[in-house]
């Protein structure tokens, strides 16, 4: 059974970037055509979709966050990574992963989200 998990720093200043590794447990993250997400929710808001690494190594970002974010991948781990740079309180979320056949939709897998809050 593929199970994901975050971990996080839990409490980040403004201005530093944010480093959050998702691991993936049972299973592997080139199976092929599946899509590795990140997404977030503010707090009272809905979720916001952030980036995807494919099975491959391509990339795709929100346009809205795309300046400041980047996911990467280590095979060898089973993990794939966010950085989200510049970070304001405006990025205070819980930041989930999650893993699937479909960029936007139709996840089969999440983790269990990690509360990041940024503050000074």
């Amino acid at each position: 059974q593929v199970q994901l998990q975050e971990s996080g720093p839990g409490l980040v200043k403004p201005s530093q970037t944010l480093s959050l590794p998702c691991t993936v447990s049972g299973g592997s993250i080139t199976i092929n055509y599946y899509y590795w997400i990140w997404i977030r929710q503010p707090p009272g808001k809905g979720l916001e979709w952030m980036g995807a690494i494919t099975y491959s190594g391509s990339t795709y970002y929100s346009p809205s966050l795309e300046s400041r974010t980047s996911i990467s991948r280590d095979t060898s781990k089973k993990q794939f990574t966010l950085q989200l740079s510049s970070v304001t309180p405006e990025d205070t979320a819980v930041y989930y992963c999650a893993g699937g056949p479909r960029a936007a939709t139709g996840y089969d897998y999440w983790g269990q989200g990690t509360q990041v809050t940024v503050s000074s």
